[in-house]
């Protein structure tokens, strides 16, 4: 059996690693992309944002990750009510944790450590549901944008795909793989309240206009002169595609950077600005959140401590 006292060790341990990786991750991108011309960066906030837009697309960024917030808050009904700190904590913490993991991967692990061991598999199951709302949304919001943009083949050779997808899903949902199948996941959805299910669509929904109106915004200060529809339906194109490509969130405005300059180039506007944009999005939806759950992931404590009671 380990101690107490090993224990306390390998928690701290675990806890600086997550940090200080997050914030290497974080350095390492920011000071060695050949792309970005830090100087040029510069000239480019001190010229197009003022004060007052940076606190506007500040406020985007607050109500974004604060909608995910009160969707993990909502969710999480099914096992304990919790406050508004607590679902933060638990929010902010697994955004960290999962920075540096495949797809954010770690961000299930994040906040899977605040509940007992006894919930971990219902914790896991919630932030499934909480993430794959908004991988829906993406797909539907992408689909429309690309048949509004023109891309009819590519639009019916995703729909085509999606189609054999849910096909085969249903054909096999009662194959069972270790006790697992989409039957008893569908099951477990089911036993959900539809009361959570709508309020969780709805905050996800919000979410999703939020960033990507945030995106829309930061086009205007660059004084881009694209019609809304057409440059909104390019915005959900991009999520869609970069989405669906497996990726890490330290990486996350290369890969969305590296599709939209693809799709943007269609609409003649120039290279630096899509990823400067890019660059934008990912400093204040990913770099703020994780600075700000690195303390969250500091002062973790497990339920077994601080719970405990201290001796005299």
């Amino acid at each position: 059996m380990i101690s107490n006292k090993t224990k306390q060790y390998l928690t701290l341990i675990i806890k600086l690693v997550i940090v200080f990786g997050a914030f290497y991750f974080i350095y390492d991108k920011l000071a060695h992309d050949d792309k970005l011309s830090w100087k040029q960066f510069s000239d480019i906030l001190q010229h197009k944002f003022t004060i007052s837009w940076m606190l506007f697309m500040l406020c985007f960024s607050i109500l974004n990750r604060f909608l995910e917030i009160l969707k993990w808050k909502n969710l999480v009904l099914v096992i304990e009510k919790i406050s508004l700190y607590t679902a933060t904590k638990h929010v902010l913490a697994g955004v960290t944790a999962g920075l540096f993991t495949p797809n954010g991967i770690g961000e299930y692990a994040g906040k899977a450590l605040y509940f007992p061991k006894s919930e971990t598999k219902r914790v896991l199951f919630l932030n499934l549901i909480c993430n794959g709302i908004q991988m829906v949304l993406s797909i539907i919001f992408g689909l429309i944008g690309l048949l509004y943009l023109g891309y009819t083949l590519y639009f019916f050779i995703l729909l085509g795909f999606g189609f054999l997808v849910i096909t085969f899903l249903f054909l096999t949902k009662n194959a069972n793989i270790k006790g697992y199948s989409i039957a008893l996941f569908l099951e477990k959805i089911a036993e959900i309240p539809k009361k959570i299910h709508r309020k969780n669509i709805l905050l996800a929904i919000a979410r999703y206009l939020t960033f990507s109106h945030q995106y829309y915004f930061l086009f205007l200060v660059f004084g881009v002169d694209v019609d809304y529809l057409t440059l909104m339906a390019t915005i959900t194109a991009v999520y869609f595609i970069a989405s669906s490509l497996p990726s890490f969130q330290f990486l996350d405005f290369v890969v969305k950077g590296g599709v939209a300059i693809w799709f943007f180039d269609k609409l003649n506007i120039d290279e630096y600005i899509v990823l400067f944009i890019s660059t934008f999005m990912w400093l204040f939806n990913v770099v703020l959140p994780v600075a700000i759950g690195s303390y969250f992931v500091l002062i973790y404590k497990t339920r077994e401590t601080a719970t405990k009671t201290p001796s005299h």
